[in-house]
């Protein structure tokens, strides 16, 4: 009789590499998603106070060659020029969990793939939902679908709150699946008119891109120019600009080749990340989530079927959605939950990728490019539906902080000091011998400190 095969194991612990992957990744887009909250807040401040006429003009502020197309605003070169960069760093970190991460194996892909796509699917249906009966505009639907990883992971960081590395990987494995279908829903629906000369010309460069690539060629200065002509062609040909950054982030090569420590994705997405985070996507909120919070706005957010359908899409459409496929694929394909973690954990974690910020922001704009006080509301009640989403999130994982961190204090405990965690050498030998030798060395001491003792008690005892 042939045995029965395991169940598969889900949020179980990470194999070592992809570990370190994650906690590498993450303590980078923590320190970013600090930066981003702090910008965030700036942008706010700055556009409610008497200050407010100067954030409109350095916002609007125009400057580039207009010769070739690129005479634009401060806020417009934000969001099209630096978060190019953001998407680049996406466009590796997708291309890398196809290759080496989570998503290169179907079957342990399929989970977290139908996570993402029900964390996106029911915020857009609840968006839907609430317009139909309020009677307001479709065009908003695409705007709560969007997870911010790296806003989620600095309301981790601000409440001191360290979740398990399984739970972390799930978190980003779901924001990389988002960001791939931000990415098309960018492409599909937010293309204006297309210029198919500079199409060409883009298609054209990316293939260079490709080919030196394939070539071995090096030298950012030729990659960087190059980029850029890319970047531009692209903006020209009616293609939203951040296309161009994923393109080309796609195109490194993420697996290593024999005698390299890191592939060339891993290699330039370790450099461009900290721009990323630490430049491109806080400049970007600074010029975007300027809007006014008077009373009337914010009541405003309540009351309108645009503005209320993104904050029920972020705050309910995404936990369930999330909660919901995970739920429905665990069940589906048999895999069990890790014994350590409970079905309340994956729900916090649901609610708090409900956070929605920088892309959700972006196709806000998109969306409403034609009314401008419609977008400045959609951009208050992203902002508004993020905070909920923060706070509720907050409350459920402070329930289960001693939970966490007594399991993260279990994978990082490192007793024989050799800089691989315990628990991912318990089936070495050398492991345990080198632990023997550790506490015999322990024990020894003790002895030699309780002969020690010993004596001076004797010693104390006797008359002088």
């Amino acid at each position: 009789m042939a045995p029965t095969p395991a169940p598969r194991r889900f949020l179980g612990r990470l194999p070592l590499p992809e570990r370190t992957f994650v906690v590498n990744a993450l303590r980078t887009e923590t320190v970013g998603g600090v930066l981003l909250l702090l910008a965030a807040i700036l942008a706010l401040i700055w556009a409610n106070t008497p200050l407010s006429d100067s954030y409109d003009a350095v916002r609007d502020f125009h400057i580039g060659p207009a010769a070739l197309g690129l005479d634009l605003s401060v806020q417009h070169w934000a969001a099209d020029g630096l978060l190019a960069i953001f998407f680049f760093v996406a466009g590796i970190e997708l291309k890398r969990e196809l290759v080496a991460g989570e998503l290169r194996d179907p079957k342990a892909a399929a989970l977290p793939v139908i996570a993402a796509i029900c964390g996106m699917a029911v915020p857009a249906l609840v968006y839907v939902l609430v317009n139909t009966v309020g009677g307001g505009s479709m065009d908003g639907w695409a705007v709560p679908t969007a997870t911010d990883i790296a806003f989620a992971l600095a309301v981790l960081a601000v409440i001191g709150t360290s979740l398990p590395s399984a739970l972390r990987a799930f978190l980003l494995t779901l924001a990389v699946v988002d960001d791939l279908f931000a990415i098309l829903i960018i492409a599909i629906f937010f293309t204006s008119e297309l210029n198919f000369a500079a199409l060409g010309g883009a298609v054209i460069g990316l293939g260079v891109f490709w080919l030196l690539l394939r070539k071995g060629v090096r030298g950012w200065y030729i990659y960087v120019p190059l980029a850029l002509v890319i970047w531009g062609l692209m903006y020209n040909s009616g293609v939203h600009a951040t296309i161009a950054g994923v393109a080309m982030g796609l195109m490194l090569r993420c697996t290593r080749h024999e005698g390299e420590a890191h592939s060339p994705g891993e290699h330039i997405e370790h450099l461009v990340r900290p721009l990323s985070a630490g430049l491109a996507v806080p400049l970007f909120a600074l010029f975007s989530a300027g809007v006014s919070l008077s009373g009337a706005a914010i009541g405003g957010v309540f009351t309108r079927p645009e503005t209320l359908g993104v904050v029920l899409g972020l705050v309910v459409g995404k936990a369930l959605g999330i909660f919901g496929g995970t739920w429905l694929a665990a069940r589906f394909t048999k895999a069990e939950l890790n014994e350590e973690l409970a079905w309340p954990d994956v729900f916090a974690v649901a609610t708090l990728a409900g956070i929605g910020f920088t892309v959700s922001l972006l196709i806000g704009e998109l969306a409403f490019a034609q009314n401008p006080a419609l977008t400045d509301e959609i951009k208050a009640s992203v902002l508004i539906g993020s905070l909920i989403a923060a706070v509720l999130a907050t409350v459920l994982l402070k329930l289960r902080v001693r939970v966490y961190r007594a399991l993260c204090e279990e994978e990082e405990r490192d007793e024989d000091q050799d800089g691989i965690p315990d628990v991912y050498e318990q089936d070495k030998p050398e492991y345990h011998l080198r632990m023997a030798e550790i506490y015999e060395k322990k024990a020894a001491e003790h002895r030699r400190l309780a002969e020690a003792t010993g004596a001076s008690q004797d010693d104390g005892g006797r008359p002088a």
